[in-house]
């Protein structure tokens, strides 16, 4: 039942900030912090030695080290930013190159989608706020559906997924 709690927690995180950059265009930072916060215990109640939790944890320093460089390099808004990192210190090294993966295709096609959708439909006056900035041509797209889909898409490679399981 912990182990449920445990990816339920995770998984309804990572959601929660995907509904919030769809209806927002932004992630709030308590999302990327409870999930750092968070993972110290969740991993020791999933059985992980304090050797390994400390490891991810510098994993995920390392992760938002890097987010950070590109965030400051105008490559990426800082909620996705702190989003990637705290997935990375949630998934660990070895789902990190599929989460990059997975994320990177589900952000290619929700840029597609975006693209697509501002062709055929303009923002209206009596539309809902979310609907037109997502339509208007001038804003981004919510990066963070494309996290939460990577994420979600490595998690069986993770290993907080192998220790639960």
């Amino acid at each position: 039942m912990v182990e449920l709690a445990i990816l339920g927690f995770f998984c309804g995180l990572l959601l929660a900030a995907a509904v919030s950059d769809i209806a927002t265009m932004t992630i709030p930072n308590w999302i990327s912090i409870a999930l750092a916060v968070a993972f110290p215990a969740a991993a020791f109640a999933a059985g992980a030695l304090p050797t390994a939790i400390a490891l991810q944890i510098a994993y995920g320093v390392a992760a938002l080290v890097v987010v950070f460089i590109l965030f400051q390099l105008n490559v990426m808004g800082g909620g996705d930013a702190k989003l990637i990192a705290a997935a990375c210190l949630w998934l660990g090294l070895k789902a990190t190159p599929s989460f990059i993966v997975w994320t990177t295709i589900a952000g290619g096609v929700l840029a597609m989608v975006a693209l697509a959708a501002r062709r055929v439909a303009q923002p209206s006056p009596t539309g809902p706020a979310f609907m037109n900035r997502l339509l208007s041509p001038n804003r981004g797209i919510p990066y963070g559906v494309a996290i939460c889909a990577g994420a979600l898409a490595a998690l069986p490679n993770a290993w907080i997924a192998k220790a639960l399981f």
